[in-house]
């Protein structure tokens, strides 16, 4: 009887193991949803109500630099105007419990204000019960564009990678890859996005509309002649090591001007489990 039991209690274990492994990922829709969620919550209850509602306890955005979103919106009155925002990129782990969309916003202050285009990124990350929450939001501004964002929505691909048992391991792993790229960047602008940014990769920064790919990439840093030193600040990773995201410090060299940014930067490993940037937006910090 006791190996029946044993036998029973090893199959029940391996059928576990199985199931843990084959679960099917989640779906970027779910992060579609949410987004469009917050969206029409801003609309109904106002800026500063719409981000205090969805905001992660951890969550931030820069007012120009990083500030907790509960202490920014939690100590103004009231943040006038209408805000909109399209997602037309996004991502979603295998996990479920990190995303990002980013895409098109327009912000008017008052009816009789002239309409502000740019784009905004946000990163969500799940609470305790596996509700996507706000941890990151960043835009930037640029003119009325001239074309329709290209979109770009995909779901995860199955993953058998498992949650670390360690967990700064994850997080750990994705300064250290940050912190290269920044290395990298002192060495060659151009050489550090060649190695590090995903054919996939979309560029945002302030006064340009998003550039598509590594290549239009590779021509806009080339053209700009920009030199680029930066500090990371934080960053994490999801439990199927699959997205993560990181944010820092910088400071961009064109010519005699040196201006000073907030960067964003989301990862997506790929088939040969290296770290590549599908997203990264600057962000000016107004002296």
């Amino acid at each position: 009887m006791k190996k029946i039991l044993l036998a029973a209690g090893i199959l029940l274990s391996y059928n576990g193991m199985v199931s843990a492994q084959t679960a099917a990922p989640a779906e970027v829709k779910t992060a579609i949803a949410v987004d469009n969620a917050f969206e029409k919550l801003v609309a109904r209850k106002g800026i500063k109500d719409g981000f205090l509602a969805v905001a992660d306890p951890e969550g931030i955005v820069f007012k120009p630099n990083a500030v907790k979103i509960s202490e920014f919106y939690g100590t103004i009155a009231k943040q006038p105007g209408t805000l909109t925002w399209q997602p037309k990129f996004a991502r979603i782990s295998a996990s479920g419990d990190l995303a990002f969309t980013a895409g098109p916003y327009i912000y008017q202050q008052s009816k009789k204000d002239d309409e502000i285009y740019g784009e905004c990124v946000s990163i969500w990350r799940s609470d305790a019960q596996g509700k996507l929450k706000l941890l990151v939001n960043l835009g930037i501004q640029h003119p009325e564009p001239a074309k329709e964002v290209i979109e770009d929505i995909k779901d995860p691909e199955a993953t058998k990678a498992s949650a670390s048992k360690d967990p700064f391991k994850g997080k750990n792993i994705i300064l250290a890859t940050d912190k290269q790229f920044n290395d990298a960047l002192l060495k060659s602008t151009a050489g550090a996005y060649k190695e590090f940014l995903s054919p996939e990769g979309r560029y945002y920064f302030p006064g340009f509309e998003p550039m598509t790919g590594s290549d239009q990439t590779m021509r806009f840093v080339q053209n700009q002649a920009i030199y680029i030193t930066a500090a990371t600040a934080n960053a994490g990773r999801s439990a199927s090591s699959d997205l993560a995201y990181s944010y820092g410090t910088a400071r961009i060299k064109k010519g005699n001007i040196v201006s000073n940014f907030n960067y964003v930067r989301v990862w997506e490993m790929d088939k040969r489990h290296k770290w590549n940037i599908l997203l990264e937006i600057f962000s000016a910090v107004e002296n």
